[in-house]
C-alpha cells in the first residue's frame, strides 16, 4: 500500500490527510484500515509510534461520515485509552483530522470539570475518547449513555491492564450494545491480554507489525552503571552536551520526578515535569512548553508519559528502570519517531541488576555498556534486599532489625563510569543535592532508599 487513496476512504478524509501532510500509509495503518473498514474486529499489535491514532480513527470517521445527528447524551464511536495525555492526545488528532466535517468529537478525563463534561455530552457526539475512571463517574451521573455505540477501541491496552483498569473496563462493556465492532490497539500481549481478546472480539484480524518487545530500529540504546547517588549528576553531565536538544527523563515514582525536577531547575535547565501529583491544566501547560521547545528537558512518570507523541524528543534517560521490561519499550519509544534516529540511555544502580536482565531477556538483545561496569551478583542482591527492607520499613511492613542484607564491612565503595564528562567517584562524597538525595537515598555504595515499587493491578485509578 503506497498511498492512501488506495484505501477507499470518501474524498473528504483524503483532502484532510493531505493537508495534515500525510500521503502514504504506515504498515499498521495500510493492514489495519481495510479489515476495519470491512467491519471486523481487530487485534492490533505494534510498538508505540507507528501510527495507531490514525488506523483506527480513519475507518471510524470513515463510517460515520453520514451517520447524521446523534442522539442527546449518546455516542456513536467510543475510544478508552490508559492516562489523561493520552486521550488528549487522540482527542487532538482526530479533531484536526474532522476538521471543517460534521464529525463531533468529544473527550472526557479526570482533572477537569465534571459540570462541563456533562454539559457537552448532553448534546451528544459521534466519537468519545475517554479515561475508563472518568467515564464510570459520567455513566453513574447518567450524563452519558452507550446503548448506541457501534465502534468500541481499547488503545494501549495492556497498560490498562497495568494500571488496574480491568474491572472498571469490565463495568463499562456492560453498558455497550452486544452488537459492535471492537478494535483491540496493545504494544503487548501479555497473558491477561489474551483473554481480554477472547472476551470482547468476535473472530477478530490479527495484525502485527513489530514483535512485543521489539525498540524501534533507529533507537541507539546504551547502559552507565551508576550508584544510584549519583545518577543526578551523571545526568547533569549528559544535558550538558545537548543542552538545546529535547531530552525526556523517566522517573519510577511521582515523588522522585517532583525532586528531579526541581534540582534541574535550580542547576539551570529549562525543565518541566508531569506525573499524576499535576493537575491537569499543569500537565497541559507543561506538555505544550515542551512540545514547543521551551522547555528542553521533560521529567516523566511511566503513567505520565505514556502514549506520548513528541517527535522532537532526541534523547531518552532512563534514571530508574522500570520494574516492568515491558515499560522499557514503551519509554524508548518515545524517541526515534516518524524515521527519526534516537538515543535511550539507561542508569543502572546495583538494586536494578535485575531489572536491567529482564528488559535484556525481553527484547533479545544485550544493551551496550557506555559507562561504569556491571555490577557482581553479590553486590547487586545486596542492594536489592536493602532496597526492599527499606521499602517494607517505610510501608510500616517491616520490622526493624529484620531482613538484614548489605555489602559486608569495609568493603569497597562501588564503581562508577566517567561518560558524558561525569568523574569517576573512588571515594567521598557523591556530590548530590540533599533535596534530591533524600527521595532516592544513595550511599557511597549506591546502596538505593527504597520507593514505590508500583501500583499493583486492580487499584484502578478513577481520575484516569
Amino acid at each position: 500500500m503506497t498511498d492512501f487513496s488506495m484505501l477507499g476512504l470518501f474524498p473528504g478524509l483524503l483532502k484532510a490527510l493531505a493537508r495534515m501532510g500525510l500521503e502514504t500509509p504506515t504498515p499498521i495503518q495500510a493492514r489495519a484500515i481495510p479489515s476495519v473498514m470491512e467491519g471486523r474486529d481487530l487485534l492490533g499489535l505494534a510498538q508505540t509510534g507507528t501510527g495507531k491514532t490514525l488506523a483506527f480513527g480513519l475507518p471510524i470517521v470513515h463510517a460515520l461520515q453520514d451517520a447524521g445527528r446523534p442522539d442527546p447524551k449518546s455516542a456513536r464511536a467510543l475510544i478508552l485509552a490508559p492516562t489523561r495525555e493520552l486521550v488528549n492526545q487522540i482527542a487532538e488528532a482526530l479533531t484536526v483530522l474532522t476538521n471543517g466535517m460534521q464529525t463531533s468529537v468529544v473527550k472526557v478525563v479526570g482533572g477537569a470539570s465534571l459540570n462541563r463534561q456533562t454539559d457537552r455530552l448532553a448534546r451528544g457526539c459521534d466519537i468519545l475518547v475517554a479515561t475508563p475512571g472518568r467515564l464510570i463517574d459520567l455513566l453513574e451521573r447518567r450524563a452519558v449513555t452507550l446503548d448506541k455505540v457501534q465502534m468500541l477501541v481499547l488503545d494501549e491496552a495492556d497498560q490498562m491492564l497495568d494500571l488496574g483498569f480491568i474491572h472498571a473496563l469490565r463495568k463499562i462493556v456492560g453498558f455497550l450494545p452486544a452488537k459492535r465492532q471492537t478494535l483491540l490497539f496493545s504494544a503487548t500481549m501479555p497473558k491477561q491480554m489474551n483473554e481480554i481478546a477472547e472476551a470482547y472480539l468476535d473472530r477478530p484480524i490479527k495484525v502485527q507489525v513489530a514483535p512485543p518487545g521489539k525498540a524501534a530500529d533507529k533507537v541507539e540504546q546504551a547502559v552507565h552503571f551508576i550508584p544510584q547517588g549519583d545518577k543526578a549528576k551523571l545526568l547533569e553531565s549528559y544535558l550538558l552536551e545537548h543542552r538545546e536538544e529535547a531530552a525526556l527523563v523517566f522517573s519510577r515514582t511521582k515523588h522522585g520526578a517532583e525532586k528531579l525536577y526541581r534540582l534541574l531547575e535550580k542547576w539551570g535547565f529549562a525543565v518541566g515535569s508531569i506525573h499524576g501529583n499535576k493537575s491537569q491544566s499543569q500537565r497541559e501547560r507543561t506538555l505544550a512548553a515542551f512540545r514547543s521547545g521551551e522547555l528542553k528537558v521533560l521529567v516523566a512518570t511511566d503513567v505520565a508519559a505514556r502514549g506520548l507523541d513528541i517527535p522532537l524528543v532526541r534523547h531518552v534517560y532512563n534514571l530508574d528502570l522500570p520494574n516492568v521490561p515491558e515499560n522499557y519499550i514503551h519509554r524508548i519509544g518515545r524517541t526515534a519517531r516518524a524515521g527519526r534516529d534516537g538515543r535511550a540511555v539507561a542508569f543502572c544502580a546495583p538494586a536494578e541488576m535485575a531489572d536491567l536482565r529482564a528488559i535484556e531477556a525481553l527484547t533479545k538483545v544485550g544493551i551496550p555498556v557506555i559507562g561504569g561496569a556491571p555490577w557482581g551478583n553479590q553486590e547487586a542482591d545486596a542492594a536489592r534486599a536493602a532496597a526492599r527492607q527499606a521499602q517494607n520499613q517505610k510501608r510500616g511492613g517491616g520490622r526493624p532489625g529484620a531482613n538484614k542484607a548489605g555489602p559486608k564491612a569495609g568493603s569497597k565503595p562501588a564503581r562508577t563510569g566517567a561518560a558524558g564528562g561525569a568523574k569517576k567517584k573512588t571515594g567521598g562524597k557523591p556530590g548530590l543535592h540533599p533535596a534530591y538525595a533524600q527521595e532516592f537515598g544513595g550511599d557511597k555504595r549506591g546502596r538505593p532508599g527504597g520507593g514505590n515499587r508500583g501500583r499493583k493491578a486492580g487499584g484502578a485509578r478513577r481520575d484516569g
